[in-house]
């Protein structure tokens, strides 16, 4: 979810993001298309997907009993004599947080070093997707039937939650189907255990600590047991992958038990939590995320940027146009965003985008969100066609990029391979220097060019 950091999937020309990549949600929580707080650094949609596995919220049996069941064994290694005795040092910064000394030992009873979720997060940024392959699998022809058949199944829930939040019912399934598949690939990683991995590991320990005494709290305060709480290799939990701090801040009890259980099958508290967590951010109801427009020959690139707002009817004096070439509907100020650039779908986008942003930060993420709910609610396909011929950069051609700009004179201001804001602004003053289209598509073609 979205709270201190974004870790989605990052986008790169492509990106990902979420919250965020992947393969297809049928292939599993490790392919769900997350929320905020990931493990990956935001990016923008002109780029590609970066896959990686997921991080989200919920238990079973109401009455809580603490488990006596134990994590799955992990194979004995080196690293694990370290990790006892880093669990011996924690205990005593988790107890000055408020910590009491039985839900720690409750919640470490047979914890052990897990190197798969080491090697999962040290594998994220290396596998790609365009944002096209990553929107066909968002919103296919199953995700949405199966939304269709989420819906109608708790339309019920669904119709009392949007009263309560004014969250539309249709962007709540969209959520859960791209964080879960609709509930049926919640996560079956042991949370205290792959958090307690992640923070000895240290590559980004100062967080994952930071989560873990929140999952710690959340086992303090009865919502689940130790055992029962489980989620993604990254901490993300329940149907639609809450982070324990965003948990802590934003899930709600709904059902009114008394427990906020994201992790249960009766997915209420978890689709209620995510509706709320919308709603805190600012979602306004009947506002669409997005709309897909079609531009007037020779537009000015420059204008493409999510800085530079205008109303629907300042669009069309431009000449920007709904797909039927009738001016877009006032639904406030919006920003023109082009995820591949002036080669595909055009899509002028309003406050809501940057609220489902607050989820998961990839602009991929957000436009397959936003479209799925369309989709569900019975909307049209994405109109435009994509550049199909072209291919996701590497992560390396990606750092090539960044390094190359920066040394023709437009600093990225790092070399990281997430093609970002800063890595775009650099890839528009290129082109602009060059006479090329600025739309700030980062292609293999434009990696050519800079060689």
């Amino acid at each position: 979810m979205r709270h201190n950091m974004r870790w989605a999937v990052t986008l790169g020309a492509l990106c990902s993001a979420v919250f965020i990549a992947h393969g297809t949600m049928a292939q599993g929580i490790s392919q769900s298309i997350r929320p905020e707080l990931r493990p990956i650094a935001q990016v923008s949609a002109s780029t590609v997907l970066a896959t990686f596995d997921p991080v989200v919220l919920r238990p079973q049996l109401r009455p809580q009993a603490v488990s006596q069941v134990v994590p799955p064994p992990v194979e004995k290694t080196a690293a694990d004599a370290g990790f006892q005795q880093w669990i011996k040092v924690f205990r005593d910064r988790a107890i000055s947080q408020g910590i009491d000394a039985t839900t720690f030992r409750q919640a470490f009873r047979g914890v052990r070093y897990d190197p798969d979720v080491i090697k999962r997060d040290r594998n994220q940024s290396e596998f790609t997707k365009t944002i096209w392959d990553y929107l066909d699998s968002a919103a296919s022809d199953s995700r949405i039937e199966n939304g269709k058949a989420a819906l109608a199944k708790h339309r019920g829930q669904l119709d009392a939650i949007e009263a309560r939040y004014g969250v539309e019912k249709e962007v709540v399934v969209a959520v859960w189907g791209l964080e879960s598949n609709y509930g049926t690939f919640r996560g079956k990683n042991d949370v205290v255990q792959s958090l307690a991995t992640l923070a000895y590991d240290g590559r980004r320990g100062a967080f994952f600590e930071q989560q873990l005494v929140a999952a710690l709290k959340i086992l303090q305060n009865g919502d689940t047991s130790p055992r029962n709480m489980t989620g993604s290799w990254a901490g993300a939990m329940g149907h639609t992958q809450f982070m324990p701090t965003s948990y802590l801040d934003y899930a709600v009890d709904f059902a009114g038990d008394g427990r906020r259980d994201i992790w249960a099958d009766d997915p209420s508290d978890a689709l209620a939590s995510t509706a709320a967590y919308l709603a805190k951010f600012g979602w306004v109801n009947g506002q669409p995320w997005g709309v897909e427009v079609t531009l007037p020959g020779g537009f000015d690139y420059a204008l493409a940027s999510r800085k530079i707002t205008k109303t629907p009817g300042e669009w069309a004096n431009l000449g920007v146009t709904a797909t039927n070439g009738a001016a877009v509907a006032n639904h406030g100020a919006g920003a023109i965003l082009l995820p591949a650039g002036g080669k595909g779908a055009a899509f002028m986008v309003f406050k809501n985008f940057a609220v489902i942003e607050r989820y998961n930060a990839a602009d991929a993420y957000v436009i397959g969100v936003g479209h799925l709910s369309d989709r569900i609610k019975g909307g049209p396909a994405i109109q435009a066609s994509w550049p199909r011929g072209d291919r996701a950069l590497t992560f390396d051609e990606r750092q090539e990029m960044q390094r190359l700009l920066t040394a023709a004179g437009f600093d990225t201001q790092g070399v990281d391979g997430k093609i970002g804001p800063k890595t775009l602004d650099a890839v528009r003053a290129f082109q602009n220097s060059r006479g090329l289209a600025a739309d700030g598509y980062a292609s293999l073609t434009l990696l050519q060019t800079l060689r």
